[in-house]
């Protein structure tokens, strides 16, 4: 019996418990100005909070084409420099349609902003808006995705 109770535990519980993390690319827009650096950062379908465009890996896409596809299709961008290897990368726990959530870490791609358009696939769903990037890094949540922020 303990070692049928065992063997569920180590075979089934502990893995659905200790999921693996799935990965999402990340594009950590951003703009020279007079003034300094600004990032753009962008509201989430769900629940409006601060973001950056960010999605799940695309097929035939590397991870900077991936994030350059995320930030036309959530932000507008449409011409853009980007780092062919990511500048770092947060934590977060993904909201899935079906109430659940999954553990995340999103590869962070940073994105110099050559043009921007104001219609893109995702205007209607989100706002948009520049900012420095400590007052960025006061609106997201994820403690990683400050300190980039913030070390930019």
């Amino acid at each position: 019996m303990i070692h049928n109770l065992k063997r569920a535990w180590e075979d089934v519980i502990l893995p659905i418990w200790q999921r693996p993390k799935r990965v999402q690319i990340a594009a950590l827009c951003y703009r020279e100005t007079p003034h300094g650096k600004e990032v753009l950062l962008i509201t989430s379908r769900d629940t409006g909070r601060w973001i950056v465009p960010k999605g799940w890996p695309i097929d035939g896409l590397d991870g900077a084409g991936t994030a350059l596809q995320e930030a036309w299709e959530e932000a507008g961008v449409s011409k853009a420099d980007i780092e062919a290897e990511p500048i770092g990368f947060y934590d977060y726990d993904k909201r899935l349609s079906e109430g659940m959530t999954t553990p995340v870490i999103a590869q962070v791609y940073l994105t110099r902003v050559r043009h921007i358009k104001d219609d893109y696939p995702e205007v209607a769903l989100r706002k948009r808006r520049w900012m420095t990037p400590t007052a960025a890094a006061e609106l997201v949540s994820e403690p990683d995705l400050k300190e980039i922020l913030l070390n930019l």
